[in-house]
Parts: structure tokens; sequence; C-alpha cells
């Protein structure tokens, strides 16, 4: 498929580095004009930087990887939202559908916690955890958590450090992508699709102030944009 520009061919295209898909830092990605996304956004973006279609083949692998890790467990599904419910809905489905093939069927249970953690795309020092005050209701249980993105992992070691006051039997985590910073310790997932360069993206239910929800493929956002959204 053609990328963004002339430097598509010269570039490191993303590889599989045996845990998730890595985006190297020179990718340029696709142009907006091979794709279709609403017109409201037209201007406020750069590139598309991971087509739909590949987000969902890249969840249906994610999902026989957790099959095949913790597939013999009932598992409580902890939905980040607001930017995981997309990713969250599409990874369960594909473990149910997988599930229903296999020997043993998997009890899965979903619940929801909203994480606050940015202001424009800027990341904040506090991280707010908004419902799933009941963590109790966890102990003795098998937890999947499943995040849309994490950066520098602040976000998730404030949710697993409350989660794990509770004792649950087993907790992993699921996130999309995984964004390279500047910490060289940065939390990892046991599970992710895509590592991606130090960006802001959004689509597939990232959003930049509640914009960009509706967005099908994962996109880098502009200056303009940004400027236009901005609160």
């Amino acid at each position: 498929m053609a990328g963004l520009n002339s430097k598509t061919h010269a570039a490191e295209a993303p590889r599989s580095s045996g845990r998730g898909v890595v985006i190297s830092d020179d990718w340029p990605g696709y142009s907006l004009e091979l794709f279709t996304y609403p017109q409201h956004y037209y201007g406020d973006l750069d590139y598309v930087l991971i087509p739909h279609g590949i987000i969902v083949d890249r969840t249906e692998c994610l999902a026989k990887d957790i099959m095949q890790d913790i597939g013999y467990n009932d598992i409580v599904v902890l939905c980040v939202l607001k930017g995981g419910y997309k990713f969250c809905a599409d990874l369960v489905e594909h473990i149910k559908n997988l599930s229903r093939n296999s020997e043993r069927f998997i009890s899965m249970k979903v619940d929801f916690v909203r994480l606050k953690s940015y202001l424009n795309d800027q990341s904040m020092q506090d991280t707010q955890i908004i419902g799933g005050d009941d963590f109790s209701k966890l102990a003795g249980k098998n937890v999947l958590i499943v995040e849309d993105i994490i950066g520098t992992g602040r976000t998730m070691r404030a949710l697993l450090s409350k989660i794990e006051k509770c004792k649950p039997k087993m907790v992993k985590v699921a996130s999309l992508l995984v964004k390279r910073t500047s910490q060289p310790n940065g939390y990892r997932p046991d599970y992710y699709g895509f590592e991606i360069p130090n960006l802001f993206v959004v689509g597939y239910a990232l959003d930049y102030n509640e914009y960009f929800r509706d967005l099908n493929h994962i996109c880098v956002i502009n200056n303009h944009g940004k400027a236009k959204y901005r609160v």
C-alpha cells in the first residue's frame, strides 16, 4: 500500500518484536487520501498511522495469545474508559469466538473504570480514577485490564496499585498501543498491539478533548486540529 510520501520506501516498515508490532520513528504512515474518514475532520489530521483493518487483524492475534496463556481461567475484564471501549469490545468478541471453538468455554464478566490523565495533549501529574470503586469484588479473581494506550505507565501503575490491594488471583494487562517515551523504564503490558513513536494519536475511540472517537483509523492529529479543539 502506498505510504505518505516518497520517503516510504526508505523508512523502516513496521515489524514484529515477538510481543507487538513496532512502528519506527521514521515511519511516514499512509496518506489520508487513501482512506475514508469523517468530513468534519478534514484539515485536522496529518496522516493515518494504523489503518482500521490492520487494527482488527492485530486484535484477533492478541485474542489468540490471551486464550493460549489464560484461556483455562474465567476472566473479569476491566475496560479502561473512555478510549479503551472499542478495543475492549473487539477483543472480547474475538475471545468469545475462540472460546466457542475450544474445549472449555470461558466465562467473562466486563466491568468499567475511567482514568483521566490528559488535558489537551499534555499528560497531567495526577491520575484521576473514576468508577470501579468497589475493587474488593476482584479478590481471588483473574483480571484482564484492557487499555487503549500506555505511555510512561504512570496511569496504569496507579490503577494496578489500587487493584492489587484487593488481592486478585491474577492480573494481566492488554493495551492496543504502547508509546515509546524518553523514560527507559516505562511500563510494559503483558499484551500489546503496536509500539508507536511518541506521537499524540487519535481515532478508534482515542480522543482529543472528546473529539475523534468516531474515527476508525488511528491517525496523527496536526497543530490545526489541536488548536481547533483545545479547551
